[in-house]
């Protein structure tokens, strides 16, 4: 009997031991292109060996981290998932939490993150790994919620600033004219205009006159 459980160093090492499983050709060969950096050729190999045992915690969770160096994020949740549902040991369910909490990290959703590294360190006070990532992704969420707090905000006084304005009314033309300005510009035309017919009409007899003495 020998283990065949890889680990998925992530945020800090990730080290411990775990149930023993037959060895089989299948996840001989995975383990070894797992080992060799070949996640393209490991994962088919894992994917053969949970067809051939679905309930095998530990083969969910090999899979989970050849997906995970693959960055196949919802993949690598979902097996850590399965393999912490089905894992005999707590030791195995601990860090299996643990690497789904890392991959739905790696997915932005922070709060499902939180709750898996909660369950982890529950399993495993001590972890110093799990304590570490829960208060990154504390602060993280915290922080997303303050940027999102703030855009409300704005967005709100945009509103009611635009609200307002329409509230407001506009300013009405002026009417009416105060009667004495008006009596005071059209008397002001008139004499322009009276000026100006005098001007004219000086002219005009000056032009007859000399027209005379050329005559």
């Amino acid at each position: 009997m020998k283990k065949h459980l890889l680990i998925l160093a992530c945020l800090g090492a990730v080290a411990f031991s775990v149930q023993a499983q037959t060895e089989n050709k299948t996840i001989r060969t995975a383990n070894k292109l797992y080992k060799e950096g070949k996640y393209d050729k490991a994962l088919p190999e894992y994917e053969k060996a949970v067809a051939q045992n679905p309930n095998n915690p530990v083969t969910h969770y090999n899979l989970g981290n050849a997906q995970f160096r693959k960055e196949d994020f919802p993949g690598s949740e979902k097996n850590f998932e399965d393999a912490a549902t089905t894992a005999t040991t707590n030791e195995l369910k601990q860090r299996s939490l643990y690497n789904k909490g890392v991959s739905l990290s790696k997915q932005k959703k922070l709060q499902e993150s939180i709750d898996a590294y909660k369950k982890s360190l529950r399993l495993n006070p001590q972890d110093e790994d799990t304590r570490y990532n829960l208060e990154k992704a504390l602060a993280e969420l915290k922080k997303q919620n303050e940027a999102k707090d703030k855009k409300d905000q704005e967005q709100k006084d945009q509103k009611d600033q635009k609200k307002q304005q329409k509230q407001q009314p506009k300013p009405q033309p002026k009417q009416n004219l105060d009667k004495k300005k008006i009596e005071q510009f059209l008397k002001s035309l008139e004499q322009k205009e009276q000026e100006v017919q005098r001007k004219m009409q000086q002219n005009k007899t000056r032009a007859a006159s000399q027209q005379e003495k050329d005559w």
